[in-house]
């Protein structure tokens, strides 16, 4: 039976590049979120996501939606989804990656084969907008 991984992710992005994390011991980038903690709701769970991974501190009241994606999710079996619900949010500190975090990168939309499978087509709606080159 197929599973579904539901996630969120903060779409960060800076002249014309999206910020991307990857974890210790992966080989992917992803666009920095993850699940949620029990009845959490999307916003709570960007928000300790976020300051767990990049130690920042996103402004709650900035948190726009960008979109929800659906893809086979990486390294697990075929017919596991992952949902990802994408916001942008302005944030406070200075980003840095926290001990889960082995890297950041500023990726690009050739950069897109370097990320997870759910990321690509943000990726392309991102350069559809021109907001991503």
């Amino acid at each position: 039976m197929a599973g579904l991984i539901d996630t969120v992710a903060w779409v960060h992005l800076d002249r014309g590049r999206i910020l991307g994390v990857r974890s210790r011991g992966k080989r992917l980038f992803y666009i920095p979120g993850g699940k949620r903690d029990g009845a959490e709701s999307d916003r709570e769970t960007l928000l300790r996501e976020v300051r767990e991974e990049l130690t920042v501190a996103l402004v709650p009241e900035t948190v726009s939606h960008v979109g929800t994606y659906e893809a086979q999710a990486d390294g697990y079996p075929d017919g596991t989804l992952v949902r990802m619900a994408c916001y942008t949010a302005d944030f406070r500190g200075t980003l840095a990656a926290s001990s889960e975090i082995e890297e950041l990168a500023w990726l690009s939309l050739a950069d897109k084969e370097r990320t997870a499978p759910v990321d690509h087509a943000v990726f392309e709606d991102l350069a559809a907008d021109g907001r991503l080159r």
